[in-house]
């Protein structure tokens, strides 16, 4: 039996998942500035004009790769922090080396667009949503971690510092640090969502962003004043730096 003709939808989708793989490919190997439309196109044997039929542009591509990524690593399933074969599988044989380079070169371009996003006032909302995705995905993970039991912080606050943790070891690792490995992240995140037994929760309304704690903060603010730079930037003059 002849089957059936594929629909313009369906080869329409089929040329969007071609791309968003051969872009992950892209971007993971030469970083999200480097990363050219017509390498991505060339990878996924298509014209570039194939890339703008889907895509409104670079910016547009790197967020459907991400949404695929986020998809397959957090939202779709999730993961048991408690589960012994969770944790047996971080110390199973590791991936290849191929998968280790593209897991570390995708890491480091994402580095590039959040720095890039994080400027576009365009950018920077869509950015936003994907991280509260991300936080929604480790917030199911804490509450099966500890299911029924009572915490002063919320589900989705614990989700978030869940995120955190596992993305800012990203971070440092990407970096070129390699005090965390799989057993130190493991249980930090364990360690994370029990409440300490003299834990005090903060009352009143939230407080300052989260860009480092309140005394880091305090402490930065005042080496910045004693190098000069007040609210307009050292001497007045608009900067953040001599």
């Amino acid at each position: 039996m002849t089957p059936a003709p594929r629909s313009r939808q369906d080869l329409q989708q089929e040329t969007r998942d071609t791309l968003v793989s051969a872009a992950r490919a892209v971007f993971a190997e030469s970083g999200y500035h480097a990363a050219t439309l017509e390498a991505i196109a060339r990878e996924a044997g298509y014209s570039k004009g194939a890339v703008y039929s889907n895509f409104a542009g670079k910016a547009e591509l790197f967020l459907a790769v991400m949404d695929a990524n986020m998809e397959a690593a957090v939202i779709a399933e999730g993961w048991d922090l408690k589960d012994p074969a969770a944790e047996e599988a971080a110390d199973c044989e590791p991936l290849p080396e191929q998968f280790d380079e593209a897991i570390l070169g995708m890491g480091l371009a994402t580095l590039e667009f959040v720095a890039a996003a994080a400027r576009d006032p365009e950018l920077r909302p869509q950015l936003a949503s994907r991280l509260t995705q991300v936080i929604d995905g480790y917030a199911g993970t804490a509450t099966r971690a500890h299911p029924g039991e009572e915490d002063p912080l919320s589900v989705t606050e614990r989700g978030a510092l869940l995120a955190a943790l596992d993305q800012g070891t990203a971070l440092l690792t990407l970096g070129g640090s390699e005090l965390i490995d799989q057993r130190v992240l493991r249980t930090g995140m364990q360690r994370l969502l029990v409440p300490g037994p003299d834990e005090v929760p903060r009352a009143g309304e939230r407080g300052a962003a989260a860009l480092h704690d309140d005394t880091v903060r305090q402490r930065l603010a005042t080496a910045a004043r004693a190098g000069g730079w007040d609210r307009t930037g050292p001497t007045g003059r608009g900067g953040v730096g001599r």
